[in-house]
């Protein structure tokens, strides 16, 4: 059962996010940031990854985009292919058919109007069709390292259930922490609360007894905890 949030210390984000670090070393990265740490970090390969990964665990969409990536890198080379060849690299990604389509679109657009380098651009990354804010932020905060925060549903939940923020959406999640979330942590606050959702800050009866962020958080909507 959770414990009593008037027994919890104020809740500190310096010291929370610095207690996770540790924590998750065990687990996998999130997969943009293991993408990156293996050289495809370039605004392109960031974007589409995360487009092969919408719907799609990460344990399947980082080795698609790998598998991707070393047949076409860049824009150029993306254009060199058919959608359908695309969709074929990628099938076992969710509507494989239809993300190969936005692909190989986007990197057309990237060789005809950006000369084959994307820029790192909010307004341009948004204009692509399919790309909303979550992937454009991620795509800008890992490959151009611009303080940008990218919500998923572990970040949605874990600072919902921490009592940091108080939203129903991940949307609203974002907005808020836009304004309350310290800018040092934009880009961190996916790469941590990723895995710690996945492992340690679970939907169904998370980790709280070994939960380091156990005393100051309010675990809200918990009701049984491991």
């Amino acid at each position: 059962m959770a414990s009593s949030p008037l027994a919890k210390t104020p809740f500190d984000i310096d010291a929370a996010l610095v207690a996770i670090r540790p924590a998750i070393a065990p687990y996998p990265k999130a997969a943009m940031f293991a993408l990156a740490e293996l050289g495809y970090n370039t605004p392109f390969q960031q974007l589409i990854s995360c487009i092969i990964s919408i719907r799609t665990y990460d344990e399947v969409s980082l080795p698609l985009s790998c598998h991707l990536f070393e047949q076409a890198s860049t824009p150029a080379e993306m254009v060199q292919l058919t959608p359908s060849a695309i969709a074929h690299l990628i099938q076992t990604s969710t509507f494989a058919e239809a993300k190969a389509q936005q692909i190989w679109d986007i990197a057309q657009r990237v060789c005809t109007e950006f000369g084959g380098d994307l820029p790192c651009d909010y307004d341009v990354l948004t204009s692509f069709k399919g790309v909303g804010p979550k992937c454009a932020n991620l795509a800008l905060g890992i490959a151009c390292q611009q303080p940008r925060i990218s919500v998923d549903i572990h970040v949605h939940r874990v600072t919902n259930r921490w009592g940091y923020v108080a939203t129903k959406t991940p949307e609203k999640t974002m907005k808020v922490l836009e304004s309350k979330l310290p800018a040092r942590h934009h880009i961190a606050i996916n790469e941590l609360l990723v895995p710690f959702g996945k492992h340690i800050c679970t939907g169904d009866r998370p980790h709280c007894s070994t939960c380091p962020v156990e005393p100051m958080c309010q675990q809200v909507g918990v009701v049984r905890s491991r």
